[in-house]
């Protein structure tokens, strides 16, 4: 029987048998007669298809660099911290880092001087970046857009979160410059997961706050650690060059769209299935 005169009851199994009382018997009823067991309008299989494939939409957004222009206080933060240990690490080199969590970040970079990592001095780097950052971010500003960007997606109904490598110690101050509203917006820090980036654990917990699949979210970040962790946690990544790394680096990275920065991002809103 042709599907495109029958409308099938969801309890049973659509068979395409030749005659209308066999349709009946295993559930399949002609579009002018409704299944016995629903209410409401009649829909056709191909109509029924079309609400199943429309998934909600959302965005799960790095901050340092994505939201807020503060990647260069971080690197400056870290490498005062250094500095207090007499660790010489050349500036491009921290950049280069940012974006992921602070104990890997420390990892990396003693690795990289070839010096002994211990817990104590670990935490003793981590202690001073935060001091540092904090009397840095009295300069930092939201990036260009930011606000517009956040508040459209509001507006739309379109659900967003912000999920960052930060602890909310040192991510606070960059957060009050974007007027957030804590008690409703979902925030999800380092202090909030086993692991930060490249781990997808810090997306996969903001997808799951916001109430969406992680697999029709889209990350919004500027570094290769957040398009690295959106493709472990199967989301679609959106690079922005406002933290510093090039283009062909972030579509390297995972980034399936490349934007100048939020600004540039909510002009092209409508290619990244942000539309109303």
């Amino acid at each position: 029987m042709n599907l495109s005169t029958v409308q099938s009851c969801p309890f049973l199994a659509i068979f395409a048998v030749p005659s209308v009382a066999k349709d009946r018997a295993f559930g399949v009823y002609p579009v002018t007669e409704p299944c016995p067991h629903m209410s409401g309008p009649v829909l056709g299989p191909f109509e029924r298809f079309a609400i199943m494939q429309q998934p909600q939409a959302s965005f799960l957004f790095d901050l340092d660099g994505t939201l807020v222009d503060s990647v260069y206080q971080h690197v400056l933060a870290w490498n005062e911290a250094l500095d207090a240990e007499g660790i010489k690490l050349s500036v491009w080199r921290i950049h280069r880092k940012i974006g992921m969590s602070g104990g890997l970040l420390t990892n990396m970079l003693l690795r990289e001087t070839g010096l002994e990592i211990d817990s104590d001095r670990i935490e003793r780097l981590q202690r001073l970046h935060a001091q540092a950052y904090i009397r840095l971010s009295a300069k930092i500003q939201p990036l260009p857009g930011a606000r517009e960007l956040l508040a459209y997606l509001t507006g739309a109904k379109i659900p967003w979160a912000i999920a960052t490598s930060g602890r909310m110690e040192t991510a606070r101050p960059a957060l009050e410059t974007l007027g957030i509203q804590f008690d409703q917006i979902p925030i999800v820090t380092r202090d909030q997961v086993k692991h930060a980036k490249p781990d997808p654990d810090l997306f996969l917990t903001a997808a799951e706050r916001v109430g969406s699949e992680i697999e029709t979210a889209s990350v919004v970040g500027d570094s290769v650690w957040d398009m690295l962790a959106a493709r472990r946690a199967r989301a679609l990544g959106i690079g922005l060059l406002s933290g510093g790394y090039g283009q062909e680096e972030l579509e390297r990275a995972g980034a399936y769209r490349v934007y100048e920065d939020p600004a540039d991002l909510l002009n092209h809103i409508d290619e990244v299935g942000g539309r109303r």
